[in-house]
């Protein structure tokens, strides 16, 4: 049997099981904090604040470990002889391997 409530008037809609979400009972659980324990930079002066601490390490030229950005490989395929060597070389291997 379908159970049906009012929205509004005149207005219904299928009356639904609501579900209660999963919530922390911290006020605020998404937000991540700006303040550490005092930490020492390079400049010997302590930091309460991350973003303080991580803009005096950038502008002393460091880079945080974690956050780094690498650079992309480049593709050892630059020249036709290196693919033709590979190739002649996997040849090689796979008629040793069979016989």
């Amino acid at each position: 049997m379908v159970e049906l409530e009012e929205v509004g008037p005149n207005r219904w809609r299928v009356k639904k099981v609501s579900q209660k979400n999963a919530r922390s009972n911290l006020p605020l659980p998404y937000v991540i904090s700006d303040t550490m324990e005092p930490t020492e930079q390079v400049d010997g002066k302590f930091y309460t604040s991350k973003r303080a601490f991580r803009a005096t390490g950038r502008a002393l030229g460091l880079v945080e470990v974690g956050n780094e950005k690498l650079k992309p490989k480049p593709k050892n395929a630059a020249s036709r002889a290196a693919g033709e060597a590979r190739r002649a070389s996997i040849k090689k291997a796979v008629e040793k391997i069979r016989t």
